[in-house]
């Protein structure tokens, strides 16, 4: 008599041992929640049965479970949909479509809409192709043939030179177990019901597997003796001894083969439970697999092909070909639903990735700043590549740059582009420069949108009555006058707690319907991302139907526009909506401030950003991932990339719970101009918006700019340098490290390790070098390091990075340097004292109302943004080195309420560039034969 295989009971036992698996998960990976989602279209009895099974079996194993039970009515198209949808989401490891379908709906084509990764029934093309050759494994192994084998392995039954037969060819079970009995080194016969001398072939199986479809198909006497026999089949056949009027068979004559079998599985109870079971190992195996692979992150970089003398930066940008940006996402762990492509080299990544990524340790965040520069820079940003292409491309760590986005007005000016340059760029250069992603022109259609209703609201209030101007804004809807929901945020700021426009009183309507805006404190400008100094100062409405409304305006740049700076503090999406309609572009005449939301169109802004919210990632010359996000002006702005971009890139470069910091990454980020402006207010302004605390500061000198600063002549964009920078004068260099030393000592002031990166020239000597060294470690610089990485890439920073990740390891005080609740004044003169040495600061009449106003608008608790010349260390661009002995003049304060902060103007600032003589679009043009881009610097 035949033992018989208890499925049921295994199967039981396997969920169990699922459950306590995902328990044990959980030690290590505190986050790990397998989910099974299944779709069932229609409503057919037998589907439902099965779908209730297999949720009660994810129940018992502690999984997530969620059915989409749509109607049988559903497209294809929108059923292919939700596979997609499933196959994007990240908390889902297994999805399962429930079949038969209806007879409108391809079972296959919707069946290979699944992603193999997550087809947890195995049923992919892909994946029973993998089962099929002898070399490769399948993602997953279709549930009821892996049962089966599991079956066969429970009774102790070894498949090794057995003979084997299997009755029933189907896709679904019959032709995978001959796969799988294969290769468990069985010798295979795959049969079926036009098969002959069937009851022959079946007589020599050691190992029997039916599925076929018919009741009692094979005979018991056809039943080797000793064999094991695995019935799969499932028939009703009628009884009239049973309640039903039916009892359930198998394909093989159950009585007859158990006298001459040693194990049979029953029927039910046999392989039915085991296909469940198997659909939830398959669902645990894939959440395993996923949490596996986000924690194997592995940069491969690109060979650079180094030339001497060095070529041009467009150059050697266009010599190096790109890896595919999706391929450095799945190297860095981000999915392919968090990816969206623009192109092949570059691409948006999806907030959601915040949330999946939340259990992380966030990796170390480093800032890039610099001393105070000549007019050409000191090579911040070839600095931060560089140093991120050591860190990944040199010193096998997960490493990210974090950069701003250039505006196009220098690109085409003077300036030229900001991609890094030499050996350390940020590629495609030519992208990079120009439009990217669309960001900034995202920002400039917001800008100006707000500045176009701004006066046509003027215009409005100037033509209408109350009556005329209540009944526009509040239209009747079916009969029925409605707030939009952006007007209730407004009666609330007035005081006035009514939703209903008919409650209003004359007076509440008029205080609602008027803004009543003072002509003379508008502060909002149009921009524009050009040079253009012809639109610094404009007259508009000069037209003959908005005679009587003209105005003196002007043009910013776009990257000097509010909306550039939120976008750059928001930390998500719910964040900047509240950041736009926060942005105060006037004051009333009754001086309360007039904000976008007033206005009703901070929803609209906040539509115009929606994409450009999201980072974009790119890759430096060695492959090596960098985000390029938000670019605003580092004088009036803060002058750092987005906070958004750093949080991402420090969860990719973070550890998982239980790996060791050895394992961390690295986010480099560059803080505009010298450190007395951009790092201050990347600590005071951008960390306090964050709540990130950073673990190193990098400070960029050159021997050129400290000679300059030891009393060299001037340096001038567009002239030769003078002889003295390219000869050796340790005299000058010495007096000129005054100025490095005083913002080592800024830094310092935040509680930070500083480790100072010598920017090396080829006319740099080593003594030189040796005396920037020295005077750095006796100002109190963790290190000072020569960084050769223009000429040799990221092989020539890595004594920088080593020394980054020594200082970076490094316990940290961190704080801010003024406490954010203190009066405007004192904020601003803490600022001038201790990062620019001065002795005070002098307020104008002007400043002080300016400060008057903002107390009472409740503007008073905001950080302080000074803007300022990044040429010197006080408000004077000619007062070079260290000055003394000289107070700060504020001539007038600014507010960025939106982006949070007040901004101090220390001197006349130009929010629009102008082009020079000889600007760079000169040489700008297109290699007809190639395509490429030419003259981009």
């Amino acid at each position: 008599m035949a033992k018989v295989i208890d499925g049921k009971a295994i199967a039981q036992n396997l969920r169990n041992d699922i459950k306590s698996q995902i328990k044990e998960m959980r030690k290590t990976v505190p986050n790990f929640n397998p989910k099974l989602s299944i779709i069932q279209v229609g409503e057919r009895e037998d589907s439902s049965v099965y779908v209730n099974m297999k949720k009660k079996a994810a129940k018992e194993a502690d999984m997530d479970f969620e059915l989409f039970h749509l109607p049988t009515t559903i497209t294809q198209f929108e059923l292919l949909s939700k596979v997609q949808a499933l196959n994007s989401d990240p908390k889902v490891h297994g999805i399962l479509v429930q079949l038969p379908l209806p007879d409108h709906l391809d079972d296959r084509i919707v069946t290979e809409a699944i992603d193999p990764k997550k087809d947890v029934d195995g049923f992919h093309a892909i994946n029973i192709g993998h089962l099929s050759k002898r070399a490769s494994e399948p993602a997953f192994i279709p549930c009821t043939p892996k049962g089966i084998i599991e079956l066969i392995k429970s009774a102790g039954i070894s498949m090794s030179g057995k003979k084997a037969a299997v009755v029933g060819r189907s896709d679904i079970v019959g032709t995978p177990v001959f796969s799988l009995l294969t290769k468990n080194n069985c010798t295979v016969t795959l049969c079926h019901s036009k098969t002959v001398n069937l009851p022959e072939i079946v007589k020599t199986a050691d190992i029997l597997v039916v599925a076929i479809g018919s009741p009692e198909f094979v005979k018991g006497e056809w039943i080797k003796e000793g064999a094991v026999v695995i019935d799969v089949g499932t028939n009703a056949v009628e009884d009239s001894t049973k309640r039903a009027g039916i009892r359930w068979v198998g394909d093989v004559e159950y009585r007859a083969a158990s006298q001459r079998a040693s194990h049979i599985t029953p029927v039910p109870g046999g392989v039915g439970p085991m296909t469940v079971a198997m659909l939830m190992q398959n669902t645990y195996l894939s959440a395993v697999r996923f949490a596996n692979e986000s924690r194997q992150r592995a940069i491969n970089p690109l060979p650079l092909q180094l030339l001497d003398p060095v070529p041009s930066d467009i150059a050697i940008a266009l010599a190096q070909k790109p890896k595919p940006i999706k391929f450095i996402a799945e190297e860095l762990g981000i999915l392919p639903g968090e990816l969206e492509l623009y192109g092949e080299y570059k691409a948006k990544v999806n907030l959601d990735i915040l949330e999946r990524l939340s259990h992380r340790k966030n990796g170390r965040y480093v800032v890039v700043t610099g001393i105070t520069p000549t007019p050409l820079g000191e090579g911040k940003s070839t600095t931060t590549v560089g140093l991120v292409q050591a860190l990944g491309a040199h010193l096998n760590k997960i490493a990210f740059g974090c950069v701003r986005q250039p505006s196009q007005g220098p690109t085409f000016g003077i300036k030229g582009g900001a991609a890094g340059g030499g050996y350390s760029q940020v590629i495609p250069m030519d992208e990079f420069n120009l439009h990217l992603t669309g960001d900034i022109h995202a920002v400039t259609a917001a800008n100006n949108l707000l500045a176009a209703a701004i006066d046509a609201r003027m215009f409005h209030e100037k033509t209408q009555s109350d009556k005329a101007l209540f009944s526009r804004l509040c239209p009747a809807k079916k009969g029925k006058k409605v707030f939009a929901p952006v007007m209730l945020g407004r009666l609330q700021r007035l005081g006035i707690n009514k939703t209903n426009p008919s409650e209003l009183t004359p007076e509440e309507v008029s205080r609602f319907v008027r803004l009543d805006i003072d002509l003379n404190t508008i502060t909002w400008q149009r921009v524009m991302d050009t040079n253009d100094r012809f639109l610094r100062k404009i007259e508009i409405g000069r037209n003959d139907t908005e005679a009587g409304h003209e105005r003196m305006t002007g043009f910013d740049i776009a990257v000097a526009s509010e909306v550039m700076a939120v976008l750059a503090l928001s930390t998500d999406l719910k964040d900047m909506r509240e950041r736009l309609g926060k942005m105060v572009v006037a004051s009333s005449k009754s001086g309360e401030p007039v904000t976008a939301d007033d206005i009703g169109i901070g929803g609209a802004l906040t539509v115009l950003m929606k994409d450009a919210i999201k980072p974009n990632v790119m890759q430096t010359l060695e492959g090596t991932p960098v985000f390029v996000h938000a670019g605003p002006f580092a004088n009036i702005a803060h002058g750092n990339s987005s906070i958004i971009a750093d949080r991402i890139a420090l969860k990719l470069a973070g550890t998982e719970p239980g790996e060791t910091d050895d394992k961390m990454g690295y986010v480099v980020t560059e803080a505009g101009f010298g450190a007395d402006i951009g790092m201050e207010k990347f600590f005071d302004i951008k960390c306090r918006s964050s709540g990130l605390v950073p673990d190193c500061a990098i400070l960029v000198a050159t021997v050129k700019a400290l000679k300059m600063h030891g009393g060299g002549p001037e340096v001038t964009p567009g002239r030769s340098l003078p002889e003295v920078y390219n000869t050796e004068n340790l005299e000058l260099l010495g007096a000129g490290c005054d100025n490095l030393r005083k913002h080592i000592e800024n830094a310092q002031k935040f509680g930070v390790p500083v480790v100072v990166a010598i920017n090396q020239f080829t006319t740099d000597t080593d003594a030189e070098i040796g005396l920037i060294r020295k005077m750095a470690l006796e100002a109190g610089a963790d290190d000072a390091i020569a960084c050769n990485n223009w000429a040799k890439g990221g092989l020539g920073a890595v004594e920088l990075g080593q020394a980054v990740i020594k200082a970076s390891s490094k316990p940290i005080d961190f704080k801010y340097l003024y406490d954010v609740n203190a009066d405007i004044a004192s904020k601003i003169e803490t600022i001038a004292k201790e990062m620019y040495g001065a002795d005070g600061i002098e307020l104008s009449d002007l400043a002080k109302e300016k400060i008057a106003t903002y107390t009472r608008q409740g503007f008073g608790n905001l950080p302080i943004c000074m803007a300022k010349t990044h040429l010197s260390l006080s408000h004077d661009p000619l007062l070079k080195n260290r000055p003394t002995g000289f107070k700060i003049p504020i001539r007038d304060i600014r507010a960025s309420v939106g982006a949070g902060f007040l901004y101090p103007l220390c001197g006349a600032m130009q929010t629009m560039p102008g082009l020079p003589t000889r600007p760079s679009f000169y040489d700008i043009d297109i290699d007809f034969e190639t395509g490429n881009i030419v003259g981009l610097f």
